[in-house]
């Protein structure tokens, strides 16, 4: 287990992604509260997936600006720390290396769980924030013995291990649940929903040089594609992906075509069509492979999220945008879904994504042939 991975609190350097309208100023019910030792060491508890991290962001900044003189510190699976890096308000990182876990090797066991229960207590945290609600994170919140332990619960019985439990509402976005704990739990609230990543500036030059190797450049309007998502039921087909992306091509946008570790065979035809593909990179030079790119096009998967927390335009490509569903926060009329919620995402027509497209470009006002 390593031990918590210090970086620097940073500014953005770049404009806040608000929503709302009025100050950003948490409101705070219990005046007390921002002054109390409360607020002196915090640990937020989201162990993974990538997506489910990036949903934290807005409480985190919230969370930042209600106690700015806190230390943030962020528990979550080793594969997804990088993602860190791009929480401004995020001081620490203590990581959890589950595929250690996954050997079975008891004494592997023994030492991983020991060294992070040392981590967790010696760290001697004032507030405990899990916005999981499992039941490995609750018995983890629980045993940081901080004084205040707020949680987000799926089952009732489970709010034993903390001072504050709130049930999770499955009619909310995750992100406005994470909101919703802050506001039950502990009275914070904002007139502003601060929804912002902040790629680090490495990853960005990393992202440039990546365009540069494919002649493609950073000054014109290029199209990111996102194929795959962590289930086939989320997924448009990928042929339906590359006859968009030559549409657009033809039309004078640069396609670059992204994809996790295990997705660089599956994109294959991608690259036999002469696209760019960045298959297996890192988290982050996704994100900022996305933050250089003028539209987003993909389906429900955590970088079309991240994308939204940057900034960016996107189109997702979704099975449903009923009450609880993951639509890009806050913006309801980027998300393309078939005609009948008894349909799959197969069944979005290419015309639909296409219209999709250009309107999306219209209101970037990139002007094509």
């Amino acid at each position: 287990m390593s031990e918590p991975e210090r970086t620097e609190h940073r500014t953005p350097d770049q404009p806040s992604a608000l929503v709302g309208s009025g100050t950003a100023r948490p409101i705070l019910a219990d005046s007390g509260l921002r002054s109390s030792p409360i607020g002196e060491r915090i640990l937020l508890v989201r162990l993974g997936g990538f997506g489910d991290v990036i949903f934290t962001l807005p409480a985190v900044h919230l969370l930042r600006t209600a106690f700015p003189k806190a230390q943030i510190t962020f528990l979550v699976y080793k594969e997804f720390a990088s993602l860190l890096e791009g929480f401004t308000g995020v001081d620490a990182v203590v990581t959890l290396d589950r595929k250690r876990f996954r050997r079975l090797n008891p004494f592997i066991v023994c030492a991983e769980a020991g060294s992070l229960l040392r981590q967790l207590i010696r760290n001697r945290f004032t507030l405990t924030v899990d916005f999981q609600g499992f039941g490995e994170t609750a018995i983890l919140s629980w045993l940081t013995r901080a004084p205040q332990r707020w949680g987000s619960v799926y089952r009732p019985r489970r709010g034993w291990a903390y001072t504050h439990a709130v049930s999770r509402n499955p009619q909310l976005h995750p992100i406005d649940y994470h909101l919703d704990l802050l506001r039950q739990a502990g009275s914070l609230d904002s007139e502003q929903v601060r929804n912002e990543f902040v790629p680090p500036e490495h990853t960005l030059r990393e992202a440039r040089r990546f365009f540069a190797s494919h002649n493609l450049e950073v000054s014109r309007p290029t199209l990111f594609i996102q194929p795959f998502t962590s289930s086939e039921p989320k997924t448009w087909p990928l042929e339906n992906f590359i006859k968009t992306a030559h549409l657009w091509h033809q039309r004078g946008l640069q396609v670059v075509f992204g994809g996790g570790p295990g997705e660089q065979r599956a994109l294959e035809p991608a690259c036999a069509a002469g696209f760019a593909v960045a298959a297996g990179t890192p988290p982050l030079l996704s994100a900022s492979l996305v933050k250089l790119s003028t539209l987003v096009l993909g389906g429900d998967t955590g970088l079309m999220h991240l994308a939204v927390a940057m900034g960016k335009r996107v189109i997702i490509i979704m099975r449903s945008v009923q009450p609880g569903a993951c639509i890009p926060f806050r913006h309801l009329e980027w998300a393309v879904v078939p005609s009948s919620p008894a349909l799959p995402v197969s069944a979005v027509s290419a015309e639909t994504v296409n219209l999709a497209c250009e309107q999306a470009l219209a209101d970037l006002g990139v002007v094509l042939s």
